[in-house]
């Protein structure tokens, strides 16, 4: 998301929070930004920028704190606000570093968890190929699974390079599920996974090479 879509006092509020990160890796500063522009609605915002006189008094925002534990709502529009304005001063730093942060885990999360079930479908689809004929669950499956993965990229695409060690440490929970779900023995599904990332991700690719 280009910084370019915000007026300049936004974004040196936005270069202010991620400061405090300064000592996380470049992977994770990333994160907290992707995290900023989407949990706090900037991406949608866009407006030429404009200059903010600082003679211009701030009315200070009162009980920032207590807002974040009464209204969490009220408070993420609250925060929004400020940061479109570059108001850093009236921010409440500790509680929206501790929320921009979660959001970056929280998508992290998700797409770990999109992938553990596209594999898991992946791999009942090729060990267990009796259950393609009883309808078209295991294949929708499959195909909303990459979706999601796909959308979730294209949001955040600095998740793209965790995408393979994700895959791998995924797959053991992937491989248990569809070792339940199959009442195949569990050595019936490789100890690793059998396919690329680029494959489990290709919309055309199917085990087996039968849709």
């Amino acid at each position: 998301m280009a910084t370019g879509t915000l007026p300049e006092p936004a974004r040196t509020a936005v270069e202010q929070v991620l400061h405090m990160f300064q000592t996380s890796s470049p992977q994770t500063q990333q994160d907290i930004q992707n995290a900023l522009w989407y949990g706090l609605g900037l991406s949608s915002f866009v407006h030429p920028a404009t200059e903010v006189s600082s003679s211009l008094p701030i009315t200070p925002v009162t009980g920032t704190r207590a807002a974040y534990d009464a209204d969490f709502y009220a408070w993420t529009q609250e925060q929004a606000a400020l940061l479109r304005k570059g108001a850093v001063q009236n921010l409440d730093l500790a509680n929206l570093a501790e929320e921009i942060e979660s959001l970056g885990i929280s998508q992290k999360h998700a797409l770990a968890s999109h992938l553990r079930n596209l594999v898991m479908h992946l791999l009942k689809w090729q060990y267990q190929p009796s259950g393609r004929l009883t309808g078209h669950s295991w294949q929708s499956s499959i195909i909303n699974a990459r979706d999601e993965i796909a959308t979730l990229l294209e949001d955040v695409p600095s998740l793209q390079p965790q995408v393979a060690a994700l895959l791998t440490r995924r797959y053991p929970a992937a491989r248990r599920l569809a070792h339940i779900e199959t009442d195949l023995p569990l050595a019936t599904f490789p100890a690793a996974c059998p396919w690329t990332p680029e494959q489990v991700l290709e919309a055309d690719f199917w085990p087996e090479g039968t849709k």
